[in-house]
């Protein structure tokens, strides 16, 4: 049975009820954040339904009241898979990558929609709305038709287009739009501006978050508790970086992990086309409120102005990590040696990580000796329509 027992304002502290339905606070206009019990004694094997393959076994942890609302399509549990070749070739030690592809809808997105989802289905939401660079848009309206809600999707109309096709297929209404996300946000809120229907924009409801840390339980688990030195993880909207810090702190607090146990240092991953929270974290800018983004390859990472930003910068600033952006000729290229060297046809967002890696070693900010984690978040499979023909070095 789930612990949840409060929401909270991640800028001031105001208490919500977690009973009742809500988007971003009322008192800061900031996300919500679930806090759970977790004083109470809970171990692994209270704690985790080893017999759930899913992002599901952790669900005392998580934010869903009855099982019966449950909108699932099997996400969570993916690989963690050994780059042993890229690593004798760069000489590292240890080199692992956690494989969000094999999700169903094929990213990382499939577990804070399923959460999110349930979660509207829990509180009588009978329609969902969303702005999307692509893969949340998916992966939104497979769990509607799941779960039987209806499902509006707005998008850049320069996504690949098996992004919309996917869409489609689902049963979605699909709008396009001319822009990045932030200007599918703003048509969001033409569309919506009844609210008739719930905005599942990223952090501006409290449970796509919730899901997303499921990752921090599955890496945790999945290395015997012990965590790894570095994490790098590509932060487009950043949920799901504030999702993993979350989930190592809950487990400290549960102990789980060691009392003297370190966590990893987090790297968030951008696009040099789109990079808000780097210029922001070098002090370039005040916040990314007034940043203006270009188009990428990766599209997850075309997010200008995340409202998650204070939230990243705190991951970063707890776990003394760093930010990097990446350019696209340098994404094709990680997407090459990811292919050719470990059999992974992994998105542009993926292969920025793997990149980010290669450039911090070169720079000794990683040492060679380091245990070091990537997440990649998508199937290439979906973006050939940006890299066709680019194989070729």
């Amino acid at each position: 049975m789930s612990r949840i027992h409060a929401l909270h304002c991640a800028n001031c502290g105001t208490v919500y009820s977690p009973f009742e339905l809500h988007g971003a606070s009322a008192c800061c206009q900031q996300p919500l954040v679930a806090d759970y019990s977790l004083r109470k004694p809970l171990s692994p094997l209270e704690g985790i339904n080893q017999a759930d393959s899913s992002m599901w076994r952790y669900g005392a942890l998580l934010p869903l009241l009855d099982e019966a609302n449950k909108v699932t399509l099997g996400e969570g549990l993916t690989p963690l898979l050994t780059l042993s070749r890229l690593a004798a070739h760069y000489g590292l030690n240890n080199l692992t990558l956690k494989d969000e592809g094999q999700n169903p809808t094929g990213s990382f997105k499939a577990r804070g929609l399923s959460m999110a989802i349930s979660k509207a289905k829990e509180l009588g939401v009978e329609g969902c709305i969303i702005p999307t660079a692509g893969n949340a848009g998916v992966a939104m309206a497979a769990y509607c038709a799941r779960g039987g809600l209806a499902a509006t999707v707005v998008m850049p109309r320069h996504t690949p287009e098996a992004f919309k096709e996917e869409c489609y297929w689902y049963g979605a209404s699909l709008e396009l739009v001319d822009g990045l996300i932030n200007d599918c946000a703003a048509r969001v809120r033409q569309l919506n501006a009844g609210g008739e229907l719930l905005d599942i924009s990223t952090l501006k409801e409290p449970y796509r978050l919730e899901g997303k840390k499921t990752m921090g339980y599955e890496i945790a688990e999945q290395l015997n508790w012990e965590l790894p030195d570095v994490l790098l993880y590509p932060a487009g909207g950043g949920t799901g970086l504030i999702g993993i810090w979350k989930a190592f702190q809950e487990m400290k607090t549960l102990g789980w992990l060691a009392p003297d146990a370190k966590l990893p240092r987090m790297v968030a991953v951008q696009a040099e086309n789109c990079c808000p929270l780097l210029e922001t974290y070098l002090g370039r800018q005040p916040n990314c409120h007034n940043y203006t983004g270009r188009p990428t390859l990766a599209n997850g990472l075309a997010v200008p102005r995340p409202l998650g930003e204070a939230l990243m910068l705190n991951v970063l600033r707890e776990s003394q990590g760093t930010v990097v952006a990446i350019s696209e000729e340098e994404m094709l290229e990680g997407m090459r040696e990811l292919g050719r060297h470990e059999g992974l046809f992994v998105a542009p967002e993926g292969a920025a990580v793997w990149m980010a890696a290669r450039r911090l070693l070169a720079q000794g900010w990683l040492r060679a000796d380091e245990r070091i984690l990537l997440l990649n978040t998508g199937s290439g499979q979906k973006y050939m329509s940006n890299v066709a023909g680019r194989a070729w070095a």
